[in-house]
């Protein structure tokens, strides 16, 4: 395979495709990666990968760069206190090998990588949960020279950011999609004690739930896979991402074999190659042509319009795979392949819940069962060896599957034979649907394109020749990244009496380039007629360039290393504080009932977080006034006796996520003129900058560096610790930073999952977004229900973004004792859907424990609450 020169080529977007080890960097690299990500055996995401070594690192660099392939290092998880100084070396050894850059989600890393390095690259990534020119420029301040982009992010967004930004920009083209925000999601760790934020996720999205309204369970058929996306596959909208300017566009599946890198590979390297010749160049009708031929090879005939909201609920996509490409890309790992949110919202599509496991390529129905043979009306090519898997009926029955012996085709049905004891077909129904899930013929050819020494993937060279008779003949080479190379002959041209050396003799004999990285794309022959030179010594000149390229191409990367710089430069004073004020009890409340509780309860630090907005101003109005809704309701205010305490100050929260055009939310929660606000994403740092703010836990401090970043830069009166630390960990933060920085949630519904998808408009609604849904949000309560039992709290913001809140509380009341010892003042309780009566019982607990009245292990008890942890993570005692 070759990579073709052409101005559009270096145009498009690099291609940056998975490696979880060394099998798949080379599956990779010999099927067009431009670029390649991989983690090493700490701080990275994906740790249930095989991952590299620090020793690994020369090695491999060495062998991509001679490749002319890039490499990515992922460090991108939170990194705990005592971790900085490990952490610290691990950036030193990487930018030493002469890695490319360093994906990094923690801010504190940023700001310590650039401490120690002026120039070396650093890509934010897509943990950082940037949505928005807002979070770009937030990076680049930071000192990052690429984002990646949330996978929510459409093309129209997509463009949006790109105009008001001058950073790179990365989005993901192809592979599994999160129904979580990345960065955002707590479900994993919560459920099962692994960290997304420490790259152990559990996927739990993958899982069945049943959906309860208004407490009754909403018979929605086979849909069981409520939160599990169909896989992201972006080649159908490719013209419009390269269109886009995007810099570079990922491959999902560092846990993915490498037959699977080989595959999705190949096709969108190919696909590339193919815009650029078609797409990019030439007049109008040329580039329609060349979008029209992109999306033939993608496997449709013209861009998808979305669903009519009076439209059932779709099925995964039962049609044939009408292209190679679509059909190599379903056997590579497939759930559905779609555009995912690249056309927008479409809720009807995105989640079709019949099935959470690979599937691969639809082959048809059965029609009848016989013997040991299964009679299916055949959708797609089906030959021996192949291997399937049905489905049984209910979603959640085991799945039956085998590989099939043999294959007698009869018009449009097939019979299929199976080995004996191979399937158990007392378990197979007429109806069912099969799948192939495994072509080991593919999976062969695949294999055999990385197998083997010698470079099977070749990138271009030009060569340029100089010389007279008597003088030494020159060649000039340059590769597709400017290195260039000279090599003389070591003897003189001659008069040629026969077989001059002609451009096309020129061009034969420096063509020859097989077994190595190269190919020549153009030869510029400077020589006059009539001159010779032996076809041996052409040769050697010719592997003189293959070598001396290698080698120039091999160098290490260097990058300003400053021996000096030290994590100590950047951790912040810790002398003690002068005094220790009494303990402050924040409460934060999701309801006007709430809030009336808790001012009843004489709370002064209140946080409001409403689904709609405008529910604020009523919440402002009654704290300011000093009143209470009478009787609970909605009504009249009933003021405090003389005796009540000073008015109460009253911040509001922000939405998680804030997109392009989505402003006019911010600014309707800025005309309530609250006393504060409560901040959770980037765009809410730039809008409230002269307001009086405090960093959610959206933010994911985790360490001393990002605490002091957002103190100090932005002037933020307190940060939120982050939800993944556990006390061990948040003993460390409170160690390595003044105390009075922070406020710790010690109660609360763990917001597990945070996502774009909206689960009311897709399984309560017809509709495919806010615009056509009928809102059942606002109409009724809603639940999911996981396989254990427990019935997990569902609702939606004012951006129809959807949270789901642990059903069961948690609280962290035994280790108050410790933090107040420790120097902490502001302790945050939250309530979902409690009632004012919970309200106040659980308020009057908390007032109790921080007043040293009763102890952590009495509150639990109290208040009968099952979880007893901090954050996400627990924390058993020796």
């Amino acid at each position: 395979m070759k990579a073709e020169l052409t101005l559009t080529t270096l145009q498009c977007p690099e291609l940056l495709a998975p490696a979880g080890n060394w099998e798949c960097a080379k599956a990779a690299v010999e099927n067009g990666a431009d670029a390649i990500y991989f983690g090493l055996d700490r701080f990275n995401a994906r740790m249930r990968a095989e991952n590299f070594t620090e020793a690994d690192l020369p090695e491999l660099m060495q062998f991509l760069h001679r490749r002319g392939v890039k490499g990515y290092v992922t460090l991108n998880t939170l990194i705990f206190p005592q971790e900085l100084q490990e952490a610290q070396q691990y950036i030193r050894s990487i930018i030493t090998a002469g890695v490319d850059a360093v994906i990094v989600q923690d801010i504190g890393i940023c700001r310590l990588i650039r401490h120690l390095s002026p120039d070396f690259p650093i890509h934010a990534s897509t943990q950082m949960t940037v949505t928005s020119a807002a979070g770009v420029e937030f990076a680049e301040a930071l000192g990052c020279n690429l984002v990646v982009l949330a996978r929510e992010c459409s093309l129209k967004e997509i463009n949006k950011i790109k105009q008001q930004t001058s950073l790179p920009l990365e989005v993901f083209v192809h592979g599994a999609l999160c129904v979580a925000y990345s960065g955002q999601c707590l479900t994993s760790e919560a459920l099962g004690g692994r960290s997304a934020n420490r790259g152990e996720c559990a996927q739990a999205c993958r899982m069945p739930y049943e959906l309860i309204a208004d407490g009754e369970v909403v018979d929605l058929g086979d849909r069981k896979y409520l939160l599990s996306p169909q896989d992201l596959a972006g080649l159908e909208v490719l013209p419009d991402l390269v269109k886009s300017g995007v810099s570079c566009l990922k491959i999902e599946g560092r846990l993915k074999a490498p037959e699977y890198v080989a595959n999705v590979t190949k096709v969108y390297r190919q696909a590339l190659d193919r815009v650029s010749e078609l797409g990019l160049l030439g007049d109008k009708e040329t580039r329609r042509q060349g979008d029209k031929e992109t999306r033939r090879l993608a496997g449709i005939s013209s861009p998808a319009s979305p669903a009519s909201p009076a439209s059932p609920a779709p099925h995964p996509p039962l049609s044939p795979s009408s292209s190679p490409e679509r059909y190599n890309l379903e056997m590579a790992f497939s759930r559905g392949i779609y555009t995912g949110w690249f056309r927008g919202i479409n809720n009807q599509e995105l989640v079709h819940a019949r099935f959470g496991k690979k599937r691969g390529v639809y082959l048809g129905e059965v029609t009848r069962i016989r013997n040991e043979q299964v009679i299916i009306k055949l959708s797609a090519p089906v030959k021996p060896g192949d291997g399937v898997v049905f489905d049984c009926g209910h979603p959640e029955a085991k799945e039956e599957g085998g590989r099939i012996y043999a294959v007698e085709h009869k018009g449009k049905e097939a019979i299929l034979t199976f080995g004996r004891r191979d399937l158990n077909l007392h378990r197979l129904h007429v109806g069912d649907k099969i799948w192939k899930t495994s072509d080991p013929e593919l999976d062969k050819q695949l294999r055999q394109s990385f197998a083997g020494e010698n470079p099977q993937f070749q990138r271009p060279i030009s060569v340029e020749v100089y010389g007279e008779v008597g003088d030494k003949l020159i060649a000039i080479a340059r590769d597709e990244l400017s290195h260039v190379v000279q090599v003389e002959s070591t003897i003189s041209l001659v008069e040629a009496h026969t077989k001059p050396l002609t451009k096309e003799r020129l061009h034969e004999q420096f063509a020859r380039l097989g077994n190595t990285p190269f190919y020549l794309a153009n030869l510029t022959n400077h020589l006059k007629d009539g001159i010779m030179l032996p076809v041996s010594e052409l040769n050697r000149m010719r592997r003189e360039i293959v070598t001396q390229l290698e080698v120039r191409r091999s160098l290490p990367k260097r990058w300003q290393l400053h021996s000096h710089a030290s994590l100590q430069d950047l951790l912040p004073s810790t002398s003690p504080h002068p005094y220790t004020p009494a303990p402050s009890l924040i409460v934060l409340v999701r309801s006007l009932k709430q809030l009336q509780a808790a001012l009843e309860a004489g709370i002064d630090t209140l946080y409001c977080e409403f689904e709609d907005p405008r529910a604020y101003r009523q919440a402002v109005e009654m704290v300011r006034q000093g009143g209470l809704l009478g009787g609970r309701g909605q009504g009249e205010f009933v003021f405090p006796s003389p005796s009540a305490s000073p008015t109460p100050q009253i911040w509001l929260a922000l939405p998680r996520i804030t997109k392009p055009g989505e402003n006019w939310i911010l600014q309707q929660v800025r005309d309530c003129k609250a006393d504060g606000y409560l901040v959770r994403n980037y765009d809410h740092l730039q809008f409230f900058a002269q307001e009086r703010c405090i960093v959610d836990f959206s933010f994911n401090v985790a360490n001393a560096l990002t605490a002091d970043y957002f103190k100090h830069r932005f002037g933020l009166e307190r940060v939120t610790a982050s939800y993944d630390l556990n006390i061990t960990q948040l003993q460390d933060l409170l160690n390595s930073c003044p105390p009075q920085w922070f406020e710790v949630t010690i109660h609360q519904h763990m917001p597990m999952f945070h996502m774009e998808h909206c689960v009311f408009c897709a399984f309560l609604s017809q509709g495919t977004d806010y615009t056509n849904c009928g809102r059942p949000c606002e109409k009724h309560e809603v639940k999911i229900k996981d396989r254990v039992g427990c019935e997990h709290i569902l609702q939606a913001d004012v951006g129809c973004r959807n949270t789901v809140f642990n059903g069961t509380a948690q609280t962290g009341a035994e280790y108050v004792q410790r933090l107040l010892e420790l120097g902490l003042q502001h302790f945050r309780i939250e309530f979902v859907n409690e009632t004012p009566e919970e309200v106040t019982q659980t308020i009057h607990c908390y007032q109790q424990l921080l007043q040293g009245e009763i102890t952590g292990s009495q509150l639990w008890r109290e208040l009968k609450l099952q979880l007893r942890q901090l954050g996400v993570t627990r924390w058993e005692r020796g």
